[in-house]
């Protein structure tokens, strides 16, 4: 049942799938699963508290804004999706689910995590993308087994030197934040593979060549002057990304200009049949 229950309200009118829902869930569903993502929820269904082998609960896409303190019944959680809602923070009752293993937080409004977040010590993957983060809250260096992070989409400026804490981290990412510096920190965490600062301020790319474990780095879109230097086998994703050896900076930034300067005279010499309708 818990796999049905969003295909069967997607033919309900809106203001008839909350009661619904509520009715619906009377039994534990078989696969251990409660999917109630984008059922238009505004107050958790009370009846989910009581299936306590429940092991995966996804609340995305509804008008949540806060959980009851019984939902400290499911204690063998380990997914919990309550992403895309209306979170201006994190529901303490969330802290006490110490089986999490997934948490997906993103698309709220969150400005902060609370220090009990530290309580999740099973936590392995944890989203925070598109929230209203100014800084990396320091709590999460306190998730040891914290092997994936996504917090892009806020407007950090900085990490914390305490995030080379997780040793377990090998997948960050920091997309569209506000950094203008590569993050120093993640100089001193060779464990990870995957670091993408896609959309950011980035101007100057120290080398990554020491750092053993990386396999991709994704640095596109950053008003960079150079490439980052890496290890042989480890893939690049943005300007410069296939070019070998690195280019110096200044020569790269005259290849840019006149590599700007050739395609705005290739467009002057568009033939006018060729223009856009609109130009």
């Amino acid at each position: 049942m818990g796999n049905t229950i969003r295909a069967l309200v997607a033919f309900i009118p809106a203001d008839c799938c909350q009661n619904y829902v509520v009715r619906d869930l009377r039994e534990m569903p078989v696969d251990k699963m409660v999917d109630l993502s984008g059922t238009q929820l505004r107050h958790f269904p009370g009846h989910v508290c009581s299936f306590r082998e429940l092991v995966k609960l996804y609340l995305s896409d509804n008008h949540l804004n806060s959980l009851p303190p019984e939902l400290g019944q499911l204690q063998n959680l380990q997914i919990l999706a309550l992403d895309f809602n209306n979170f201006k923070a994190l529901p303490q009752v969330v802290c006490t689910l110490k089986q999490l293993c997934i948490l997906y937080l993103g698309n709220n409004k969150l400005c902060d995590l609370p220090s009990e977040l530290s309580l999740l010590q099973n936590l392995r993957t944890l989203w925070v993308e598109a929230n209203c983060l100014t800084q990396l809250p320091e709590v999460v260096c306190e998730l040891s087994l914290l092997k994936t992070l996504h917090a892009g989409s806020n407007s950090l400026r900085l990490l914390p030197g305490q995030l080379q804490r997780l040793r377990e981290l090998r997948t960050i990412w920091l997309s569209g934040n506000l950094l203008t510096d590569f993050p120093p920190v993640l100089l001193h965490m060779p464990f990870l593979e995957v670091i993408d600062v896609d959309r950011n301020s980035i101007r100057y790319f120290p080398s990554l060549a020491h750092l053993s474990s990386l396999k991709l780095v994704i640095y596109d879109h950053n008003p960079c002057r150079n490439a980052p230097k890496v290890a042989k086998g480890v893939r690049r994703v943005g300007r410069w990304a296939e070019e070998t050896p690195e280019p110096d900076p200044r020569k790269a930034r005259r290849y840019a200009l006149a590599r700007e300067e050739s395609q705005e005279g290739e467009a002057l010499v568009l033939p006018p049949l060729l223009l856009p309708p609109n130009s």
